[in-house]
């Protein structure tokens, strides 16, 4: 049985019927064509699907689409255009963190949440932060500078 569920994604309204059963990841991806978020492990180890929900960073593979209802989905795709980079994807081109760029989008989205709500971090917990996000190039270092270039620290074990 199919539930309507309204709330908004990027900042528009949306609304869709969904199966109790169907993740956000897969309402994200295939319904309204945000591939930023990816299908990684597809559960939750992994971090590649994630997204903001209500502004907090979440496994959007994890989470039912009918469990955001009245909430607020930011995917990758809200933040910055290819001609205006948001701050932090622009850290993370300076600082050459993009690497293969299947965990790019988790990575800048977790990041972006932490740094909202410890925008002096240190760089321990920058890396404590990110650490739920599995980069399989070993890009950590980049990453790592390109978040503590945006909290005001110069990294230490880079």
């Amino acid at each position: 049985m199919k539930h309507r569920v309204k709330f908004e994604v990027n900042g528009e309204a949306a609304e869709i019927e969904a199966e109790p059963r169907e993740t956000l990841l897969d309402v994200v991806r295939e319904r309204f064509g945000l591939t930023g978020a990816h299908a990684g492990c597809e559960h939750g180890a992994c971090g590649a699907c994630t997204v903001l929900v209500d502004g907090a960073a979440v496994r959007s593979c994890l989470l039912f689409a009918v469990q955001c209802e009245g909430r607020s989905v930011q995917t990758i795709e809200a933040f910055g255009t290819p001609a205006a980079l948001h701050p932090m994807q622009e850290a993370f081109r300076t600082h050459h963190a993009l690497q293969c760029g299947f965990c790019t989008p988790a990575m800048v989205l977790t990041a972006i949440d932490m740094l909202a709500h410890s925008p002096n971090a240190t760089e321990t917990e920058i890396r404590a932060a990110l650490a739920g996000n599995l980069c399989r190039c070993t890009g950590y270092a980049g990453i790592v500078d390109a978040v503590c270039s945006l909290a005001g620290r110069e990294p230490v074990d880079s």
